[in-house]
């Protein structure tokens, strides 16, 4: 770690506390002269990975920060209402003020449930969030084991919920729009309709909800089928604090970045995981990808504080792995691009492969906590070419 002598320390805050965010605050402390502070709604940090898992009773999906955030990490509990840019501060949503040099923008993604469908937002519930997986999950115990309950959403959210609930005996319809397993390829998407159709899984695909009911589910055609309980599963969205600041931002509400994952309105704010969108050509919404975008948030703002031109980002995907209950899982492989090819691993190494990718999204940052620098990750991969944003300090439209 470097030890510049007689500076004043920079104020970093990093907004968000999820994969992304805790990666980013340990990297900073490369640096001695940075004085952080991790600005996130619960007191606890949540696995998302794990939440289909904790909605079914068979894991937790909760880390206390104590254990991953490195020594001199301040954790303020808040949730941040606004970036004033011009006063360089952040506005909590408990009037507090945060002033900061740089902003470190993690504020992850969020479950989306439609209110264009009617019902949906009153009568279904989200597993994508701590918060609604708690409510899921005590709606779980509540309800009897033969109890339909219809799962809307066939990527790989709906799916390992879908199955984490089949496995334990429950009688379990998945809704999956148009196809099953949409990012996977048609070898991987088969063994995962086979792994459903044995557990007793019925899979309705096409198919669009088109109504949600307290007792029932209505489809696009007109179909009613009954429901005792329904889940979202069908998307993800993210918080509106960009918008909120004036910043620009794509059609889904992330932050407009360059490629170093600044903003283009402000070069004093960095973005990083779900809710940053490079050249308005994001990558996938994952934690695989949030921890190295973390990495390289931090590399961008530390390039700052030393007046040193910071690198452009490069990640390369491997694949995405779906788990199939406790004993199974599909480990989908890609090229770097993350374009799926017709090659997968599947079964009980399936499920191992995934295990491990879940303890090592959590270890990696235990691991830059004790060791800023430490991580390292797959370089390389490259994006679909979609429009570029407007020039720094362009308004928004």
């Amino acid at each position: 770690m470097s030890t510049p002598a007689h500076r004043t320390p920079s104020k970093v805050v990093v907004i968000g506390g999820g994969y992304a965010g805790t990666l980013a605050a340990n990297r900073l402390r490369m640096r001695t002269d940075v004085d952080i502070t991790v600005v996130n709604s619960r007191p606890e940090f949540v696995e998302r990975v794990r939440l289909h898992q904790f909605v079914a009773g068979t894991g937790e999906a909760t880390v206390d920060y104590g254990t991953l955030l490195g020594e001199g990490i301040r954790l303020v509990v808040d949730s941040a209402a606004r970036i004033d840019t011009a006063a360089r501060a952040v506005r909590l949503a408990s009037g507090r003020a945060l002033d900061y040099d740089h902003v470190i923008y993690a504020v992850g993604s969020t479950g989306a449930i439609p209110s264009s469908v009617p019902g949906a937002a009153e009568f279904a519930l989200g597993v994508a969030e701590l918060e609604s997986a708690r409510r899921l999950r005590a709606r779980l115990e509540e309800l009897p084991l033969d109890a339909p309950v219809t799962v809307v959403g066939g990527g790989l959210t709906g799916i390992e919920t879908a199955a984490e609930l089949a496995e334990q005996g429950r009688a379990i319809t998945l809704v999956c729009g148009r196809t099953l397993a949409p990012s996977f390829g048609a070898p991987g998407r088969r063994a995962v309709a086979r792994w459903l159709s044995r557990h007793g899984v019925v899979v309705l695909a096409p198919a669009v909800v088109s109504e949600v009911r307290p007792d029932a589910v209505v489809f696009a055609d007109g179909a009613v089928r009954a429901s005792a309980l329904t889940i979202w599963a069908g998307g993800f969205g993210v918080p509106g604090l960009a918008a909120a600041s004036g910043l620009q931002t794509d059609a889904l509400g992330r932050l407009l970045t360059d490629e170093t994952l600044t903003s283009v309105d402000d070069d004093r704010i960095v973005a990083a995981g779900d809710a940053a969108s490079p050249s308005g050509r994001p990558l996938r919404m994952s934690c695989y990808a949030a921890g190295p975008l973390g990495a390289q948030a931090a590399g961008t703002v530390l390039s700052r504080i030393a007046g040193t031109e910071p690198a452009m980002i490069s990640l390369a995907f491997s694949g995405a792995c779906v788990s199939l209950g406790r004993r199974a899982a599909v480990r989908q492989l890609a090229r770097k691009d993350d374009h799926p090819v017709n090659a997968y691993v599947g079964g009980r190494m399936g499920a191992a492969i995934k295990e491990v990718t879940c303890k090592f999204a959590v270890s990696r940052i235990r691991r830059e906590a004790r060791r800023p620098n430490s991580v390292i990750w797959l370089k390389g991969g490259s994006r679909p070419g979609q429009s570029a944003p407007a020039p720094r300090g362009a308004a928004s439209p």
